[in-house]
């Protein structure tokens, strides 16, 4: 079997059933490396379990397809045909989604043609990769961890006191909004920081609090921005 394994893509696999057996096996290993590194790396509120589990399966009968296929061209017309009646409306919220769907299909494909060490090398890639881009954040912006609100009571000629106090808290800072109009009393400022030690967010919030002039604190963890 170890032999099938490194050499199925030079035409030594066998064409018997233990032959679609072991494509069938791999195919289903493959696929399971697949959801597991989709489970560690995936981000976000749109994860499925369902979707999940759909790229082992897909993995599965795409490998199926293959082996009913066999080179046959009348067959991949029919099948062609077949899955065109087959009509799938689940939009995928997630781009990287779509990549992980491809992987499955053609993982599935290699397995179904028996070039196993093809299957068996491409997953590894796969995995490697997608953990290399979980583990390192390839392509976040982590400009501010912190969105700080407050009322601000005293003249704006004034705030540059207030941001000497962000300063000691602060690498960068940065004025998101600053709101005051005709007949309201002060002005109301939200700020973005970038903190010295996110761990001492509560120490800010007490020291603006008994700051004075300031009043109505509010802080908020800031994600890390995405392209659009």
């Amino acid at each position: 079997m170890s032999n099938w394994l490194l050499r199925g893509d030079y035409g030594t696999a066998p064409d018997d059933l233990s032959g679609m057996f072991l494509g069938l096996l791999l195919a289903f290993l493959c696929g399971h490396v697949i959801a597991w590194v989709y489970m560690a790396c995936h981000n976000g509120l749109s994860y499925s379990r369902s979707f999940v589990n759909a790229l082992i399966v897909l993995c599965i009968i795409v490998s199926v397809v293959m082996f009913v296929m066999a080179n046959n061209i009348l067959i991949a017309f029919g099948l062609m045909a077949v899955f065109a009646i087959v009509r799938f409306r689940n939009v995928l919220r997630d781009t990287l989604d779509t990549t992980y769907i491809l992987a499955s299909i053609s993982v599935g494909m290699a397995c179904g043609t028996k070039k196993f060490s093809t299957a068996a090398i491409a997953t590894c890639m796969f995995a490697a990769l997608m953990l290399y881009l979980r583990w390192t954040q390839f392509g976040a912006r982590h400009r501010y961890d912190l969105i700080l609100n407050l009322h601000w009571a005293r003249p704006l000629g004034e705030v540059p006191e207030l941001s000497e106090l962000l300063d000691r808290h602060a690498r960068r800072l940065q004025v998101a909004s600053q709101r005051s109009n005709v007949g309201y009393e002060g002005t109301d400022i939200s700020y973005r920081l970038l903190l010295r030690d996110s761990g001492r967010v509560e120490e800010l919030v007490t020291e603006l609090k008994s700051f004075p002039g300031v009043s109505r604190v509010t802080s908020l963890k800031a994600e890390d921005e995405s392209e659009v």
